[in-house]
């Protein structure tokens, strides 16, 4: 039996392409604001990283910010088609993950507020479809990434210790996070790195 029983993967530049330049550019369409404008505003300050911890703590409170801070009336249904068109599924990656579910426990965790998490059948209809319930963002843990706390509660929600564990995830501040918690880490780079990493820990 392998001695990894619950991997857990990030989304954006792991399972998804993810361009935030198109975002920009959609806002920019939407908003008439300049794109570097609606950058500054909304990702230059604090916010999205308290987000990304929980604070807001509700998807409704999270999009009354974004429209303050993007200065534009936006309601749910344009936020999420809006991100929905700023990623692309990567195929042969989200065909590893499938795979692994025969031999290990899978979740997801991304460095998102809770708007994501409700907006993730719309832009991310394939998250739902392998992890189910256990897709998640980080809000939901009161922590973001790098912080080891978020991946001590992700472990402890599903009871895998984190020597049990391992997280695969495209940044290595992230996966510095995770080994300082106890688990064991990839760096993701491309899908065949991905494999290997997975064969080595005999769950493919």
């Amino acid at each position: 039996m392998p001695d990894i029983k619950f991997v857990i993967f990030d989304m954006d530049l792991v399972l998804y392409d993810y361009d935030h330049q198109i975002r920009l550019k959609l806002l920019e369409e939407l908003t008439g604001r300049p794109a570097a404008d609606i950058d500054c505003s909304v990702w230059g300050g604090p916010h999205e990283n308290a987000a990304e911890a929980g604070d807001p703590a509700t998807a409704d409170a999270y999009l009354e910010q974004f429209a303050r801070l993007l200065e534009f009336p936006i309601d749910f249904e344009t936020w999420a088609d809006v991100r929905r068109q700023m990623m692309r599924p990567r195929r042969d990656v989200l065909s590893l993950v499938r795979r692994l579910k025969a031999t290990a426990d899978i979740a997801l965790l991304t460095n998102n507020g809770m708007l994501l998490k409700d907006a993730l059948p719309i832009c991310a209809p394939e998250t739902v479809e392998i992890f189910g319930e256990k897709a998640h963002v980080s809000a939901e843990f009161g922590a973001r990434k790098p912080d080891p706390l978020v991946f001590e509660r992700i472990c402890g929600r599903y009871g895998y210790g984190p020597e049990e564990s391992a997280f695969v995830d495209d940044r290595a501040e992230n996966i510095v996070g995770a080994q300082n918690a106890g688990l064991k880490g990839h760096h993701y780079v491309t899908a065949d790195g991905l494999g290997t990493f997975l064969r080595t820990c005999r769950l493919i």
